[in-house]
């Protein structure tokens, strides 16, 4: 490996814009991988400047650590991922996209009246989600999530 195929932690910051305790963040949940010089300084691969731009979009799409880690998890180490490794990170990414803008799609379309159970109206809840029957399904807003029984209305009351 040649010198100029490494960089400080420094350096990574300087050119990525992220903090150094961000870097070691990143670091310590397993997203970066340095490696220690002789004098247990931390270097870098050129290739990093990639990996950690990937993380601040994918953290911008709202993806989690964990997320992130399992796309990441699947670039190669110790060398520059090539268009074909950052094109199979890019197919998974597209599933997790789809599915994030039906669910904001979902939110914009019931942001108005359908909320949590279905609704923002105690009234209509009574009507659209009798005992709570969205409860069943799981913690969160059901609905918004997308957990809608076929045939079963969502509340349109506007609270």
């Amino acid at each position: 490996m040649r010198a100029s195929d490494v960089i400080s932690i420094g350096d990574l910051a300087a050119r990525t814009g992220v903090a150094v305790s961000a870097i070691r963040f990143y670091e310590a949940k397993g997203l970066l991988h340095p490696y220690r010089n002789a004098g247990g300084q931390r270097r870098f691969l050129r290739s990093d400047i990639r990996r950690l731009s990937f993380i601040l979009i994918a953290q911008q799409l709202g993806l989690s650590i964990e997320a992130i880690g399992i796309e990441l998890a699947k670039l190669p180490d110790g060398r520059t991922p090539n268009a074909a490794d950052w094109k199979r990170i890019s197919k998974a990414m597209r599933v997790l996209l789809d599915a994030r803008i039906a669910q904001l799609a979902r939110t914009r379309d019931r942001l108005d009246d359908c909320i949590g159970c279905g609704c923002l109206s105690l009234a209509s809840c009574a009507l659209y989600n009798p005992e709570d029957r969205a409860a069943a399904r799981g913690a969160g807003p059901r609905y918004v999530l997308g957990d809608e029984a076929p045939g079963e209305p969502v509340c349109r009351s506007g609270g």
